[in-house]
């Protein structure tokens, strides 16, 4: 009964079929078709869905407008021959993230996409770029906007639009859109169909507004996610860097952070603020030689809204590419500037082990040193020296290309 049972199990990330539908033949073609990198979030740690055999989640969105088609597509259903044992409800569980008004069937789907030329971006236009199609053999045109909660529309199609984070951010939760602190920004492709323009979602990002005594704001990014279909075109800097340009020309802006940023999130800042600093005089390649200053806090933060932290890397960065590693002085000087910084936390241990000293009975004591491990400290810290070199390296070598 176990393995039968079992036979039932389908792993939810390879159930989910989504799909952002610019033509009625996108429908048929499996080159549309993306997955999610999670569903722990709807369906638990497991990712699975327990009573179908052959199951497929479709959820299809209008490439604009993010108009829904959901629907649930199984070949065997288990039934009451398995001793009471029930199907999971996976409609249920797609309900509680899909908002109302969704379509059931193709046709009334393909009726909403016919509409899709009246779609139009929400919001104020911010910046314009464009891309090199190496498939398409020409230049793709994308356009950014900033929208909030009075642009008509903008509320339903935000709703649609959150869904994908559950898909795609491990931690992702929905924001409550009725606090006015919340900025969107929005990124669209215009593409061409039957003569005329449209528009298709290609990711956004929110930034919460906070308070900073006595008068000033600082703006922390909450969520980006650029769609997987435009992952790896460069759409997330641009994004990155025309926030940072709009809060720039703001004088009540302190600095912009990032809430609980990924990694990859802190790959692609480095890149965007090096970018934004390299012609910043203070780092220049005399400057950056001398070290690490005040000048340089100032300067990115009062021009650029970046903050101390921030500005210490782009100082790594920046000196890294101004350094000789092949000159032997240049090179030490550059690794104990860095080394100097990485060894803060092993030095806190230190004043923590001191502490000790006067505190615990020997034997505790003697517990705690087994933990301190000095050669395993210094081993750490080139370790961590060397990975960070070589992330600072693919971020000088992004900045060669762009």
């Amino acid at each position: 009964m176990e393995k039968k049972l079992a036979e039932y199990k389908c792993n939810t990330n390879e159930a989910i079929k989504l799909k952002l539908v610019r033509f009625p033949e996108d429908l048929e073609d499996d080159n549309t078709t993306f997955n999610p990198e999670y569903s722990h979030q709807v369906f638990g740690d497991d990712e699975v869905a327990f009573g179908y055999k052959g199951l497929k989640i479709l959820l299809y969105y209008i490439a604009g407008n993010l108009s829904t088609l959901f629907r649930i597509e199984y070949t065997s259903k288990v039934n009451e021959k398995f001793d009471c044992v029930e199907a999971d409800d996976v409609e249920s569980k797609i309900r509680e993230i899909v908002p109302p008004g969704f379509c059931t069937n193709t046709d009334d789907f393909v009726c909403l996409l016919e509409k899709e030329v009246n779609f139009r971006p929400f919001g104020m236009l911010l910046h314009t770029y464009s891309v090199h199609n190496e498939e398409a053999g020409e230049d793709i045109t994308y356009q950014i906007y900033k929208a909030d909660m009075t642009c008509p529309g903008f509320r339903e199609y935000h709703e649609r639009l959150q869904t994908f984070l559950m898909w795609f951010i491990e931690t992702a939760s929905f924001i409550d859109v009725d606090d006015e602190r919340w900025n969107y920004f929005l990124v669209f492709e215009k593409y061409n169909k039957d003569g005329a323009t449209l528009f298709a979602t290609v990711g956004y990002m929110t930034v919460y507004n906070y308070y900073v005594y006595p008068d000033k704001t600082r703006p922390r990014v909450s969520q980006m996610l650029i769609l997987p279909p435009f992952q790896g075109e460069g759409h997330g800097a641009q994004l990155l860097e025309t926030v940072h340009r709009y809060y720039m020309s703001s004088p009540t802006v302190l600095d912009i952070t990032a809430e609980d940023p990924s990694e990859n999130y802190v790959k692609l800042r480095d890149f965007v603020l090096v970018k934004l600093c390299q012609d910043l005089p203070c780092f220049s390649a005399g400057n950056l030689m001398q070290g690490f200053s005040q000048e340089m806090v100032m300067e990115a933060q009062q021009k650029l809204k970046i903050n101390k932290q921030h500005t210490r890397r782009v100082y790594e960065i920046l000196r890294l590419r101004a350094t000789d590693m092949g000159d032997a002085e240049q090179s030490r000087s550059y690794r104990l500037d860095i080394k100097r910084r990485l060894i803060g936390p092993y030095k806190k241990k230190q004043r923590e082990l001191a502490k000790m000293r006067r505190c615990l009975r020997p034997e505790e004591l003697t517990n705690q040193l087994n933990q301190i491990d000095l050669n395993m400290q210094h081993e750490q810290l080139e370790e961590n020296f060397q990975q960070l070199v070589s992330h600072y390296r693919r971020v000088l070598e992004r900045l060669a290309q762009a």
